[in-house]
């Protein structure tokens, strides 16, 4: 795998990309800008594809143009509706809405005239050669291929052959039509490529109408050129295909063509971006679905907790560049940090619970406390609190014997309680197995948080929530998917599924406050202390589930002011 690599300032100025819109619209070369974003429903968008969508989508609105959502569905055994819906509603998610939508379906019927045309300029003809015969003679990158033996079929048998392969006389495989390039050229996929293949297929759109369906290649650009695309932006693995991308448009004479401009794909360390690798995920039940929330897809990081506004802060700040590179996955988890510390509630849950028994505290008494919603937004107001005899802590914030530094609750030690009171561990009460079960502790009456008494400091502040009256809530704590930064790099004689973390998710029943039940699927909470949490859908009335989208602690923000002061 690539370096792993710290993307430029965001102040660095406009990228290649934006240069080339610039200078064709100041040179008049274009009046309007229109691009597209083209997906193959094949599959759910991943983060990858979520840069491509910020960047099509982002260009033409920057520069009062045009962006049109169009289905690349020329391959019907992999495509299906479900993929179309997931598409448009990531889509419109991120924050975006296309043109147009089109599908290169719509366009079979001129695909097939412009190969027709292709055929009677003598810049095409229908091949017998299997697909290994094919490649048998397609050369290497320093041979060059060898002519078919049915090249120089006239274009009338070429032509007659073309369209019974229409009407379905042949079998699959048994025939394409490939272009009539060159098969000494330097760029093998200018070695007589194909255009169309037989594929006795239902289509999820033209169901049984064809029979023959275009090459992506021969698709993709003419597509563009019918839609008037005036920049078709794709990953690098299409540069060695640009030119047989204008020479399609070229060998039909067509004008005012689009132009092709690559940039590099999003690599991002301890994830997959293969749309195979994500379907075998899937089907081989490795996770819950496309939308689990420790896969890469949008769908995935939506459930997960991400916002739009973080997705689109990433795709901003990894730029775009003319190389491949690999991006620090904490550099995502660090904008939706920045983006959850400014808009997310706050609230207290125990994932872990043990319970503490304040011996002081008048029986049945319930006070409540005020407590800020969030600090970052004043705007946000305050809640109510109900702190009352026995509370619940996090097991991990008590020790029976403390390490050095350790400045929560052990045996004689004091600690607040966050909105509330200072207490002091005062028994530990343990089960027959030697669990602790129980802390008796005693809290100081003049320490409330917010009053005169309260300027007594301790060292350490917990979280909390009143045994009464918290709701019992299935907490679902994600890590990264796989142990390795490059998933693939897998030992010797073994696949990269031996990269697949079994730590990846723990499910824990914890506690919450009453403040954060009944929220909408989807909504998003800081848990103090614990990190940020989104509502799953598959919580119920009584007992609501949440999704761990990210910890509190930023190792991104640790990386950068490192390579600021290096």
């Amino acid at each position: 795998m690539e370096e792993t690599t710290t993307p430029a300032p965001e102040t660095a100025g406009k990228d290649f990309i934006r240069e080339i819109v610039e200078d064709d619209l100041a040179t008049g070369k274009h009046a309007k800008i229109t691009t597209r974003f083209p997906p193959e429903p094949n599959g759910y968008l991943h983060i990858g594809h979520a840069k491509s969508i910020c960047l099509n989508f982002g260009v033409a609105k920057e520069y009062g143009g045009t962006c049109n959502l169009r289905y690349d569905d020329t391959n019907p055994l992999k495509e299906d509706v479900e993929y179309v819906d997931a598409i448009e509603a990531d889509v419109r998610w991120l924050g975006f809405d296309w043109h147009g939508k089109y599908y290169a379906s719509d366009y079979f019927g001129r695909l097939y005239d412009f190969a027709e045309e292709l055929i009677r300029r003598g810049k095409a003809f229908v091949c017998d050669l299997s697909a290994d015969e094919v490649r048998a003679t397609r050369g290497t990158l320093t041979e060059p291929g060898r002519n078919s033996p049915y090249r120089d079929r006239s274009p009338e048998e070429n032509l007659d052959l073309f369209r019974r392969m229409r009407a379905g006389e042949f079998a699959d495989g048994s025939r394409t039509l490939r272009a009539k390039i060159d098969m000494a050229s330097p760029n093998i996929n200018l070695r007589d490529p194909a255009l169309y293949r037989i594929r006795k297929a239902h289509h999820h759109r033209t169901g049984d109408a064809w029979c023959i369906y275009p090459m992506y290649d021969y698709a993709h650009a003419l597509s563009d050129w019918i839609e008037g695309i005036t920049h078709s932006l794709c990953t690098l693995e299409f540069e060695d295909h640009r030119p047989l991308y204008d020479w399609c448009l070229l060998a039909l004479g067509l004008e005012s063509r689009p132009r092709q401009i690559e940039f590099a794909r999003l690599n991002l360390t301890y994830t997959l971006l293969s749309k195979r690798r994500l379907l075998h995920l899937v089907t081989g039940g490795h996770v819950r679905g496309w939308d689990d929330p420790r896969m890469p897809t949008i769908a995935g990081l939506r459930r997960r907790g991400f916002t739009p506004e973080a997705i689109r802060d990433f795709a901003e700040r990894i730029g775009l560049a003319k190389r491949d590179s690999v991006v620090d996955v904490a550099l995502l988890e660090h904008c939706l940090r920045e983006d959850l510390n400014r808009r997310a509630p706050r609230g207290m849950a125990v994932i872990d619970p043990v319970k503490v028994v304040l011996t002081n505290w008048p029986e049945g008494k319930v006070e409540e406390l005020e407590a800020v919603n969030n600090p970052e937004d004043p705007a946000a107001g305050t809640r109510k609190v109900a702190f009352s005899r026995e509370l619940l802590i996090e097991r991990d914030d008590f020790r029976e014997v403390p390490p050095p530094k350790y400045h929560r609750l052990f045996p004689g030690s004091e600690v607040r309680l966050r909105w509330g009171y200072i207490v002091k561990c005062e028994e530990v009460v343990k089960d027959a197995s030697g669990n602790v079960v129980e802390l008796l502790c005693t809290y100081d009456p003049t320490s409330k948080s917010g009053e005169a008494g309260a300027a007594r400091k301790v060292k350490g502040t917990i979280h909390w929530v009143s045994a009464a009256h918290a709701v019992p809530a299935e907490v679902r704590l994600y890590d990264r998917l796989f142990t390795k930064e490059d998933p693939n790099d897998a030992p010797e004689g073994q696949d990269w599924l031996t990269n697949l973390n079994p730590a990846s998710l723990e499910v824990r029943q914890g506690f919450v406050e009453p403040a954060l039940v009944g929220a909408a699927p989807g909504a998003f909470f800081q848990f103090e202390r614990l990190g940020y949490f989104s509502v799953d859908p598959d919580g119920t009335p009584g007992k609501p589930v949440f999704n761990r989208a990210v910890g509190l602690r930023d190792t991104w923000a640790k990386i950068e002011k490192k390579g600021r002061t290096a």
